[in-house]
């Protein structure tokens, strides 16, 4: 009876970020539980009524070129078509751990995970239903500088799919219950965070690295959960989910059909002057943590200046994380998977007290991270050091790397984005992140002929440029044998 009372009169209260424009529920308490009857569908060997099979496609289709509208209240809409039948649908905000201040430290973290769960609408029981009874898939992400909100289906949906996913993002009304689940399911996440070294690291290096929002960790520190409530996520999407700075984007939908569809329902949102983005300052530094292990997991990392608002750099980048490679000491990926990498080549085929070696990039729009990982037993793991430092420096002086290397480099790089693409999610996520960023999504064509045009100079040049930043290290397990930082920077910077 208490659970029932209380429902009632979390339903009963007043939204806070509702819109009139979404469409209400009906059936009052039970259709916000459950919903309407669910929709019945033939058996699976019986053609679905008013459904036409369309025709063959020719041997070559067109690419589509993405469109992009803009609101008068600042919020864009986004998107490309697609040859399939099926879309997918994001709602991207430029709200992220970077925006979290002592305050709401951990508030993303905790959206990520409330998201999709009870709104002023339905209830998160008749949420899941209405998603799988069309056989739809939603997820939710964050990011030290987005939210990303997505849905997934049969394009004929896009209807519901769009207005479940406005709401979803629009109405929460975080029940006090929920709210505490999902508290204790960060708690475990926490505490299997152990389980990840290079996940570990990674954050590591960002707390090291930066002093300022890029610092912010991206999962929620133990303290913050101890006081992250319903009243601070409120006042949290109050403050950051405004018009001008979200993006609805799609793939596989006509562009005239998304605007129509979804500018009733986002119309309406506050169209607040966008902010600066908070200020983050690269400094380097030193973490290392002694653990129960019987590796020992080490990174060496530096600043890549200017981040995606330096295109060249940025893509520069891409490339040499290509050129470096690298990956585990036995990998199951089979031939070509990394295999002649330089770090492979060089050191996983002669140092087999290596388990993994990899060169890695987190570009963000006006800063990024580039080093390399390494787990190694811990008694050569002062060599390992050695030999990461000396394959940076290696990279950072002309002549060393061969046009071979690059070239097959560019391949990689290009490949990897062509491939990934093929994924209406990712197509959908780099709609909206493009235009979130540049205000538009660059063809992929401009993104293939930067890459092309990358020559061995540009390598070096860019390589000498980020091991001239501040270095930050961060070792974790048995890190007896971890050389000091000062004596790792000296190699660097020794004049």
């Amino acid at each position: 009876h208490f659970l029932f009372f209380l429902c009632l009169q979390q339903h009963g209260s007043s939204r806070f970020a509702s819109t009139s424009v979404v469409k209400q529920s009906s059936g009052g308490l039970f259709g916000w539980l459950l919903g309407g009857k669910p929709t019945q569908f033939p058996t699976l060997d019986v053609p679905l009524p008013g459904i036409t099979i369309p025709p063959p496609l020719p041997d070559f289709v067109e690419p589509a070129k993405a469109k992009v509208t803009s609101l008068p209240n600042g919020l864009k809409i986004a998107s490309e078509t697609s040859t399939v039948p099926a879309a997918t649908v994001g709602l991207y905000i430029d709200c992220g751990s970077m925006y979290e201040t002592p305050g709401s430290s951990g508030a993303s973290h905790l959206l990520e995970r409330m998201s999709f769960k009870s709104t002023t609408n339905r209830s998160h029981l008749r949420l899941v239903r209405e998603v799988e009874s069309i056989g739809g898939n939603v997820s939710a992400i964050a990011t030290r500088e987005q939210m990303c909100y997505t849905y997934d289906a049969f394009r004929a949906y896009v209807p519901d799919m769009v207005e479940v996913l406005i709401d979803s993002v629009r109405n929460p009304t975080f029940l006090d219950w929920e709210v505490k689940e999902q508290l204790e399911e960060i708690k475990a996440e926490i505490a299997e965070f152990s389980a990840n070294p290079q996940g570990l690291l990674l954050e590591a290096l960002h707390s090291a690295g930066y002093t300022g929002a890029l610092a912010n960790p991206l999962i929620a520190p133990e303290p913050a959960i101890h006081k992250l409530d319903s009243s601070i996520l409120k006042e949290f999407i109050a403050e950051n989910y405004t018009a001008p700075r979200m993006v609805l984007a799609a793939s596989g939908v006509e562009h005239d059909v998304l605007v129509s569809i979804a500018e009733p329902l986002l119309s309406d949102l506050p169209a607040v002057k966008r902010p600066e983005e908070p200020k983050s300052v690269y400094v380097g530094g030193d973490y290392r943590c002694q653990a129960d292990c019987q590796n020992t997991h080490v990174a060496l990392a530096f600043e890549v200046p200017g981040g995606w608002y330096e295109e060249k750099t940025a893509i520069t980048v891409t490339v040499l994380q290509k050129l470096m490679g690298g990956g585990d000491w036995f990998c199951t990926g089979g031939v070509g998977k990394g295999l002649y990498s330089r770090l492979s080549l060089r050191i996983l085929s002669h140092y087999h007290q290596i388990e993994s070696f990899s060169a890695f990039n987190h570009i963000y729009n006006y800063s990024g991270l580039f080093g390399i990982l390494a787990t190694t037993s811990p008694d050569f793991a002062s060599k390992a050091v050695d030999l990461a430092a000396g394959e940076l420096l290696e990279v950072a002086t002309p002549g060393n790397v061969t046009q071979g290397q690059l070239d097959r480099a560019k391949q990689a790089a290009k490949c990897k984005v062509l491939m990934d693409l093929e994924s209406r999610a990712v197509a959908c996520e780099d709609i909206g992140r493009q235009v979130m960023t540049y205000g538009e999504r660059k063809p992929i064509e401009k993104f293939l002929n930067d890459v092309e045009a990358i020559t061995l100079n540009d390598i070096s040049s860019t390589a000498k440029n980020i091991i001239s930043t501040p270095l930050t290290m961060a070792s974790w397990g048995d890190v007896t044998n971890v050389p000091t930082y000062e004596s790792v920077s000296r190699k660097f910077h020794s004049k």
